[in-house]
């Protein structure tokens, strides 16, 4: 290839990065809130194929994709919710829940969402910072779905809000030390449907970005296990709000390799590079397996059976 060719490639996968991570970047802030309050939620595939369906239905019946992105959040925030209520009562697992609301999510998603395979719904809008540009290689990598500023503020309110907060302070508590937050008097099991609920919804936005910005439309594959990919993600980012960002983007940024090589003519292998981000998930899990590394930074309540 040419040096031009090598510059639009990188920055296809630049651009690729943010608008393949976007949703990556919502489902794990949502997972890292969740799993800070010491619950860790596996059904976010569910959530995230469930929200993705709302948020094109609500944008598709009301004209407007803002109202689909709120409906998206609350389907997700429902889900989310209907998780932490049953993970409170006695005995029962976080992971089978997860399991079974991923399951449910999944259902819900595909049955309502018949109807709504061949619409077309108003898309989120881009902003372009690559005005400035004349190369349509510049503009289209630096045409930003909209929702990802909100993602960044999102991060940032989490990282500030963790350790700066009552609220933070409490919900890491509850993640810590389930007997040192009910000493001072606080509800483990609301606080951790709280932070499970509010987490639900983060990822909800994620599953709007998928149906009303990229790919922007909506079918029952569209998810593609992201929801999945983020509990690992997560572990990755070691339970940071930021360096969620980063692992965000990094994963985002894998999974736009295959789409930015045939955009500069490199067909070869195009099924192959869209299989990075897996192969990247499963390298992080077999680099976090030693009980040592993957409770770094871990919140202590996950490693307690109930």
């Amino acid at each position: 290839m040419s040096f031009d060719s090598w510059i639009d490639l990188l920055l296809a996968i630049v651009g690729g990065a943010v608008r393949v991570g976007t949703p990556f970047l919502f489902v794990s802030l949502g997972e890292c809130l969740t799993e800070k309050s010491g619950r860790i939620n596996l059904g976010l595939e569910g959530v995230l194929v469930f929200s993705a369906m709302a948020g094109f239905g609500g944008a598709y019946l009301s004209g407007s994709p803002w109202l689909g992105v709120l409906l998206a959040g609350c389907c997700g925030a429902l889900l989310a919710a209907l998780h932490g209520l049953l993970c409170s009562l006695p005995r029962v697992s976080d992971i089978a829940t997860g399991i079974a609301l991923m399951l449910l999510g999944a259902g819900l998603a595909f049955y309502f969402g018949k109807p709504l395979i061949q619409p077309q719904a108003p898309q989120i809008p881009s902003i372009a910072l690559g005005a400035w540009s004349t190369s349509p290689s510049v503009q289209s990598a630096l045409s930003i779905n909209a929702l990802f500023p909100i993602g960044l503020a999102l991060a940032a309110l989490l990282a500030w809000g963790f350790a700066n907060t009552r609220f933070g302070l409490v919900v890491r508590m509850a993640g810590d030390s389930s007997d040192a937050a009910r000493a001072l008097g606080y509800s483990v099991n609301a606080v951790r449907i709280a932070a499970t609920t509010a987490g639900g919804f983060i990822a909800g936005l994620g599953g709007a970005s998928l149906s009303l910005y990229y790919p922007g439309s909506w079918n029952e594959g569209l998810s593609s296990g992201q929801g999945l990919i983020a509990v690992a993600l997560v572990i990755f980012a070691r339970w940071h709000p930021w360096r969620c960002l980063g692992a965000a983007l990094l994963f985002g940024g894998a999974g736009a390799i295959g789409p930015a090589l045939q955009s500069v003519g490199v067909s070869g292998g195009y099924y192959l590079f869209n299989a990075v981000p897996y192969a990247l998930t499963l390298a992080i899990l077999v680099a976090t397996c030693s009980p040592r590394r993957s409770l770094k930074g871990a919140p202590m309540q996950l490693g307690v059976s109930r």
